[in-house]
C-alpha cells in the first residue's frame, strides 16, 4: 500500500472544505483537459491561447482572489492551490493564469481608475480579453529601476517609447501594462495593443516554457491619452506590488510541478524491475523519495503558512521572497532527482519530468531571481542592503 507524500503530512486536514473543493476542480479540468495535450504544446512551442483563456475563465480561475468586476473574490490561499494544480500540469499555464491575474489584472484592479476597470476586468476575468504586463527590459531584468523605456508628455497625450522583453501572453494581448520613467518617476500606462506603434513579436527558440507565449513589446511613438495612466501608481512600488502577487502564486505552483514530478516517479519506480526486483525496493531509491517527500511536505507547510498571513492581510514581501526561494529551489531539485529514478525514459515527452525540469529553470528566475531573493531576507535580517 503506497501512501501519497502530503498524506504524510496530513495536508488536506489544514484546509477548508471550500478549498479542498476548489483544488479538486482545478485538478479535474487539469488532468481531463489540459494533461492530455501540453506535451504536444510544449514539443510543438505553442498554445491556442485564446482558447485555454476562455477555458480558465469558464473554471473562474483568472483574477480569482480580487474582488467585483466579474472576479470570483476567493481567498488567496485558494488561489495558491488553483496555480498549484495548474503548474502540476505545466508551469506555462500557470504562468499564463498568473500573469492575467496577478499581474496585469491586479495592475488595473489595484492601481487603475474606474474606467479602467470597468473597461477591462471583466472581460479579463472571462478570458475573453488577455492582458500581459510590461516591466522587464533587455538590459533591466533584476534592476526595474534602470529602465529604458520612457513616456513623455505632448499636449495632454502621453508619448511612449522602448522595449520590453520576456513578455508572457504578450503576442496574444489585447491590452499591456506598460512601466515607464517620466518626468514624475516610473508610472504605470494601460495600452491597448491595437494601438498604432505597439508591436509584440514572439519570441521562438526557448527549451522552457515552450507551452506558453513569450514575446518581446516594441513601444515606437506609442501615443495615448492622458487618462491612460494608472492614477494610483507612483514609483518602482506600483510594479513591485504586482510582482508581490505573482510571486506568491508561484510559492504554490512550484510545488505542483514538483509533487507531479515525486508522483510519477513513485509510480515509475513500483513498475520498473532492475536485477530481478522493482526499484521501488533498492534502499537508495526509497532514501531519494523520502528526501524529496520531506522537502515537498516542508515546502507545502511554509506555503499554507503564507496564504494565512495574505488572507489575514499580514504577510511581507520579505516572506514571500523566502517561499519563493525556497519552494522554487527545492521544486527544480526534486525534478532532476526524479529524473534519475526514471533513467533515460526521464528525458523524454512520454513522462512529464524533463518538461517540469525545464520549465523550473524559468521559474528559478523569473520574477526575482533566487540571488535577488537571498539578498531580500538577508536585508531583513541584518537590516543591511547588499544589493550593490
Amino acid at each position: 500500500m503506497r501512501t501519497h507524500p502530503f498524506d504524510l503530512f496530513a495536508i488536506d486536514g489544514l484546509l477548508t472544505e471550500e478549498e479542498r473543493e476548489i483544488q479538486r476542480t482545478v485538478r479535474t479540468m487539469g488532468e481531463r483537459e489540459l494533461r492530455p495535450q501540453v506535451a504536444q504544446w510544449f514539443e510543438d512551442g505553442a498554445i491556442p491561447a485564446r482558447e485555454l483563456a476562455r477555458e480558465l475563465g469558464k473554471l473562474g480561475v483568472l483574477g480569482m482572489h480580487l474582488e467585483g468586476y466579474g472576479c470570483a473574490g476567493t481567498s488567496a490561499l485558494s488561489y495558491g492551490l488553483a496555480c498549484l494544480e495548474l503548474e502540476a500540469v505545466d508551469s506555462g499555464l500557470r504562468s499564463l493564469v498568473s500573469v492575467q491575474g496577478s499581474l496585469a489584472m491586479y495592475a488595473i484592479w489595484k492601481y487603475g481608475s474606474e474606467e479602467h476597470k470597468q473597461e477591462w476586468l471583466p472581460g479579463m476575468a472571462a478570458g475573453e480579453k488577455i492582458g500581459c504586463f510590461g516591466l522587464t527590459e533587455p538590459d533591466a531584468g533584476s534592476d526595474p529601476g534602470a529602465m529604458r523605456t520612457t513616456a513623455r508628455r505632448d499636449g495632454s497625450d502621453w508619448i511612449l517609447d522602448g522595449t520590453k522583453m520576456w513578455i508572457t501572453n504578450g503576442s496574444v494581448a489585447d491590452v499591456a501594462v506598460v512601466w515607464a520613467r517620466t518626468d514624475d518617476g516610473v508610472r504605470g500606462f494601460v495600452v491597448p495593443t491595437d494601438t498604432p506603434g505597439f508591436s509584440a513579436p514572439e519570441i521562438k527558440r526557448k527549451l522552457s516554457l515552450r507551452a506558453s507565449v513569450t514575446s518581446e513589446l516594441v513601444l515606437e511613438d506609442v501615443r495615448l491619452p492622458a487618462e491612460a495612466m494608472l492614477p494610483s501608481a507612483r514609483g518602482l512600488s506600483g510594479p513591485l506590488g504586482c510582482l508581490n502577487e505573482a510571486r506568491f502564486g508561484i510559492v504554490f505552483g512550484a510545488l505542483g510541478a514538483a509533487r507531479d514530478c515525486l508522483e510519477t516517479a513513485i509510480s515509475y519506480v513500483g513498475d520498473r524491475t532492475v536485477f530481478g526486483r522493482a526499484l521501488a525496493s533498492y534502499q537508495l531509491t526509497q532514501q531519494k523519495l523520502a528526501d524529496m517527500t520531506l522537502e515537498l511536505g516542508k515546502g507545502m507547510l511554509l506555503a499554507l503558512q503564507l496564504g494565512r498571513l495574505k488572507d489575514a492581510g499580514r504577510l511581507t514581501p520579505e516572506q514571500i521572497s523566502l517561499g519563493k526561494l525556497n519552494n522554487v529551489r527545492e521544486a527544480i531539485a526534486i525534478a532532476r532527482e526524479c529524473r534519475t529514478l526514471l533513467g533515460a525514459n526521464g528525458i523524454t515527452l512520454e513522462y512529464p519530468v524533463i518538461r517540469h525540469a525545464n520549465n523550473l529553470e524559468s521559474v528559478l528566475t523569473y520574477e526575482g531571481t533566487s540571488e535577488v531573493h537571498t539578498l531580500v531576507i538577508g536585508k531583513a535580517l541584518t537590516g543591511e542592503g547588499a544589493f550593490r
